[in-house]
């Protein structure tokens, strides 16, 4: 916890002052669905598909030129879409990563828009369930299911900086364990739109510590925006990819020799 007590203050200090005057759409908070693991309040237009690919890299950068700092891999992978049913206020998605072949189906829900002023805020709901169809130790038997709930807030602080906070209940957090657990998390993100393709972002999960699980989840990167089109490049201590994993914890510490290269990309298929 004292890391965490000194890495936010200051990673929103440091968001908010590399800030140079650039205009942002008025109307939305964050402009992708998610920031790096945790959902922001932003959907899509009816009919609008989303498709995700993402990476975490396992080798850490202290492993140097030899493995490309990271960058030869092996990797976990998340393959994701998502549908927008009804309107620009709820989407449905599936998700898949190859570690324990974990397979989610998700819904979130935009509840309440207020706003510009003073501070624009929205409210959302986000719920998902998770399978974990092969899990990669033997010791996985009747316990490998999970679900989770949580509630985002999101609020835009002046014309470029834009933060989120995400309560979330979790439904066992370790499938390793012989008793289903709950578990409650804190997620907070935040985001600096630099100029309107460029934006730079951070975000701690604070988790409840746990053999196997041991550490909060934080990373930062820099997210890239073109049409239809969200490039993240990502430094995290955290390679499990869906919420069910990730919001449970990592094993690694937010240190510079734990940790890794990530990135996420997501197009917007428009129908």
């Amino acid at each position: 916890m004292n890391v965490v007590r000194s890495i936010m203050p200051g990673l929103v200090a440091v968001l908010a002052a590399t800030v140079v005057p650039a205009p942002v759409d008025a109307q939305r908070i964050f402009h992708s669905t998610q920031s790096a693991n945790l959902q922001t309040t932003e959907t899509l237009r009816r009919g609008n598909l989303l498709f995700e690919i993402s990476h975490r890299f396992l080798p850490t950068f202290k492993q140097g030129g030899e493995h490309l700092w990271g960058l030869d891999g092996p990797v976990w992978n998340r393959l994701g879409l998502s549908y927008a049913a009804t309107g620009n206020r709820m989407l449905i998605g599936i998700q898949r990563t190859n570690m324990d072949d974990n397979l989610e189906l998700n819904l979130k829900a935009v509840l309440l828009e207020m706003g510009p002023d003073p501070v624009r805020i929205d409210v959302g709901v986000m719920g998902g369930i998770a399978w974990n169809t092969d899990p990669i130790s033997d010791l996985v038997d009747d316990n490998a299911t999970q679900m989770y709930a949580q509630l985002l807030v999101d609020a835009l602080l002046g014309e470029r900086l834009a933060v989120g906070f995400v309560p979330t209940y979790l439904r066992n957090p370790s499938i390793l364990d012989a008793e289903p657990e709950n578990a409650f998390v804190i997620g907070v993100h935040a985001q600096a739109y630099l100029m309107s393709s460029m934006s730079l972002l951070g975000e701690w999960i604070f988790s409840e510590e746990r053999p196997g699980l041991e550490h909060d989840s934080g990373t930062f990167g820099i997210e890239i925006e073109t049409r239809g089109h969200f490039f993240k490049i990502l430094v995290t201590n955290q390679t499990r990819l869906n919420p069910t994993q990730f919001l449970g914890g990592t094993p690694y510490r937010f240190k510079l020799d734990e940790l890794r290269l990530g990135f996420n990309i997501t197009r917007v298929l428009p129908f």
